[in-house]
């Protein structure tokens, strides 16, 4: 099924954004509206859709500067949810709550998901598509969140904004618990990571389409976007072997990806535009910190460089 058309959304190239910078994390300094241009402006030249993981102040700066200086973008807004049940699971020992805290969440989520709606009705225009939440109910989250929850979240959500929501999920929960989901939100939407999973670049895109298409076959009704997929550059060897990941990997990676959804009307959100010092551990090549198409300093990796001379 074709998203673009099955969405009434225009075809576009599309990208996780998240403008963090060196010294700059959420709940502490933001990048500032200058900054946000700059990113916005070298973003432009090849994307139409942007995706926001939160209703923050670095979401309200990103839409302030789309509106002020009238950039070309849509933007996919999420509502960033934590934590409601504990996930004793979690592999890196995250996921552990008081029963105080896990009810403080509750309301926080509430609330985020009530910003959410005051900003899709406030930005009409700008912002085409809206999510629930984001890897809140697969295994290995630190952020549990029940699938019941989630359906009410999303219900409130449609009865009060008038864009397409969705929930943003890893695809493996779609194909069993996310089930009950599935009848309520407008579209799927999945992230696949086959370097996360071992494969190598040689295997990366038929995994990412046996991901794809073991969802969107189940659901043939229901459009199936892509919300995340990408490559890293760098890796400290845990979770993702050192040998797999480099820039050129992903740039084989970014125009196999981008070259087959293209062709196929998929909605699909590279992972990510810029790298993000502040993510993961503080080991330098923490892999979280190397998804970017750019670097932190905003000089391109070399599918962007390349995209110069194409």
């Amino acid at each position: 099924m074709n998203s673009f058309k099955a969405l009434n959304l225009s075809p576009g190239r599309a990208i996780c954004y998240s403008g963090f910078r060196e010294g700059q994390q959420p709940g502490g300094i933001c990048p500032s509206y200058e900054e946000v241009k700059e990113d916005l402006l070298i973003l432009k030249s090849h994307w139409k859709y942007l995706r926001l993981y939160d209703c923050d102040v670095h979401a309200e700066t990103v839409l302030k500067v789309i509106e002020q200086e009238k950039l070309p973008f849509q933007v996919m807004l999420g509502a960033y949810i934590v934590a409601e049940m504990n996930n004793f699971g979690c592999p890196w020992g995250g996921g552990v709550y008081t029963e105080k805290e896990l009810d403080e969440n509750h309301i926080k989520n509430r609330n985020q998901i009530q910003k959410l709606i005051d900003l899709a009705n406030q930005y009409p225009t700008i912002i085409c598509t809206l999510s629930a939440g984001n890897e809140a109910c697969v295994d290995w989250t630190d952020h549990y969140v029940s699938v019941s929850s989630v359906i009410e979240y999303v219900n409130s959500i449609k009865k009060e904004a008038k864009q397409p929501v969705t929930f943003c999920e890893n695809y493996v929960p779609w194909l069993s618990k996310l089930k009950p989901l599935v009848d309520v939100v407008d579209f799927i939407s999945i992230h696949t990571y086959p370097v996360w999973e071992y494969k190598n670049i040689h295997e990366a895109l038929d995994y990412t389409k046996e991901n794809y298409f073991a969802v969107a076959n189940m659901y043939p009704d229901k459009p199936v976007v892509i919300t995340e997929a990408g490559w890293a550059t760098n890796s400290n060897g845990r979770g993702i072997e050192a040998h797999n990941v480099s820039e050129d990997n992903q740039e084989i990676y970014y125009q196999d990806l981008v070259n087959w959804t293209d062709s196929d009307g998929i909605l699909t959100f590279v992972f990510e535009a810029f790298d993000e010092s502040w993510k993961g551990s503080n080991e330098p090549l923490e892999p979280e910190k190397h998804w970017g198409l750019f670097k932190i300093d905003r000089t391109p990796k070399l599918a962007m460089d390349r995209q110069k001379i194409l």
